[in-house]
């Protein structure tokens, strides 16, 4: 697969990078050892300076990513802008807790001592996905520099100048040479590399299949694994519901990153009367939104990444047509147009047994289901192989406890759509993935909890 910068909106292809060879490969995980050796002597008052600057340049400089990513995976440009901010976020939140975080814990035992202390474990290899192209990789690389550890980034194939720009930011803000190395490979490049006993663990964000792969390699070699994998959210509406407040916010969560986020609501499930009055509100707030060039600041959807992810939402849309389902938006692809476009889409009556029952629709289309009541919308909601998260909208205390209680997921949102924050542990249960990013139980994820028992 071509390593290249491929303007989503046009087509054109920017620039393109010749994957590096073995003994390449081999050289950057020699110089990630070396690096961790002594990085790992590091103070975390240091490692935290070096953390602070990043989030400092990714500030300064957020226009200048911002359009990165734009230019390499399509999102619109307000959007890539607040992805760079949220990146110099989590900067600063692991820079400004991780002494916390790390210090001994204390256990009471019958030892004089005995405690836990936190190391690192040295070499850990990120598979990053180019839907998020920069907070994908910050939310590893900020909490794995700070317990010590270093890594290794083999970004998406399409978001080449993203993975040198981020390796770039590291080493201006001041961390050594082999603390982040970005290698420009190829997929079948990534998984002999866990064969290497000087890489101690992978974390993948992708597609089930990516994940089992990587999984299986891992626990060939016996390495840790930390894996978020794919999602078809549910967005649950109750009567109780504030009926404007969860329509604009269904809008905002189908749409995240032009509908490609693992985390972006995907079934919209409406329960009872509130079905009816909802739907015409989210249909309007649909055929309202402009579709176009995502460097201006009037578009509020830009292309797909790829040309492959539009022919896929495509073939999905018109199986669940051809099965019975109705477009009230949308469902046509328009083919006059340079650019990954596809138009925002809303799907209704859908017939059991089609792709949007169990599939994940990665772009601008939602699937709408109406249901008699909580009960139905709960089975729902759980009757996928998914379990990432949960958006569900109601003012009633008992069904939100319920909500809470018996969706399976990793993260319930109640009045709220999901998000990830760095406060906060993220990850997925089921085929969704396992493990956990972000907060105290992210930055443990690749750390060695040593017991200490001094008698």
């Amino acid at each position: 697969m071509a390593i290249a910068t491929v303007n989503p909106t046009t087509g054109e292809v920017l620039k393109t990078y010749s994957p590096m060879t073995g003994g390449m490969v081999q050289q950057i995980v020699d110089r990630a050892q070396t690096g961790f050796e002594q990085y790992r002597h590091t103070t975390l008052a240091q490692r935290s300076a070096w953390l602070h600057q990043v989030a400092d340049i990714l500030e300064a400089d957020r226009f200048q990513w911002g359009k990165l990513i734009t230019l390499e995976m399509g999102k619109t440009l307000k959007s890539a802008i607040a992805e760079v901010e949220k990146c110099a976020l989590v900067c600063r939140y692991y820079a400004d807790h991780a002494e916390e975080f790390l210090g001994d814990f204390a256990i009471a035992t019958d030892a004089q001592s005995s405690f836990l202390r936190y190391q690192p474990l040295g070499i850990i290899l990120a598979v990053m996905p180019w839907n998020f192209p920069f907070w994908q990789v910050f939310r590893f690389v900020a909490p794995t520099v700070m317990v010590g550890n270093v890594g290794l980034l083999k970004h998406a194939s399409n978001v080449p100048q993203c993975a040198l720009a981020i390796q770039e930011i590291m080493e201006r803000a001041g961390f050594p040479v082999g603390v982040c190395q970005t290698l420009l490979v190829e997929g079948a490049q990534v998984l002999p590399l866990l064969e290497d006993s000087r890489i101690k663990g992978a974390t993948l964000t992708g597609s089930e299949p990516a994940g089992a792969a990587l999984a299986a390699a891992a626990g060939k070699n016996l390495k840790k694994t930390v894996l978020e994998l794919g999602g078809s959210d549910p967005f649950i509406v109750l009567p109780s519901a504030d009926l404007d407040t969860a329509v604009k916010a269904a809008v905002t969560a189908r749409l995240i990153s032009n509908g490609q986020s693992c985390i972006a609501a995907k079934r919209f499930i409406l329960v009872g009367a509130i079905a009816e009055p909802f739907l015409e509100k989210f249909v309007a707030q649909f055929q309202a939104l402009r579709v176009g060039d995502p460097c201006l600041e009037t578009t509020d959807v830009g292309p797909l990444a790829t040309p492959a992810i539009v022919a896929d939402l495509e073939s999905q849309v018109k199986k669940c047509l051809a099965m019975g389902a109705t477009a009230l938006v949308g469902g046509n692809l328009a083919n006059d147009q340079p650019g990954n476009f596809y138009p925002p889409t809303i799907l209704t009556n859908l017939p059991p047994g089609c792709p949007a029952y169990q599939e994940e629709f990665f772009g601008p289309v939602a699937l709408v289901f109406s249901v008699a009541n909580l009960d139905e919308a709960i089975a729902l909601a759980n009757s996928t192989a998914f379990g990432l998260g949960a958006s569900a909208w109601t003012e009633d205390l008992e069904e939100q406890h319920r909500l809470v209680e018996e969706l399976e997921a990793g993260s319930i949102f109640i009045n709220s759509i999901v998000k990830s924050d760095p406060r906060l542990p993220f990850g997925g249960i089921k085929t969704s993935g396992y493990g956990r990013e972000l907060s105290y139980h992210g930055l443990l994820e690749f750390a060695n909890i040593k017991t200490v028992w001094v008698q």
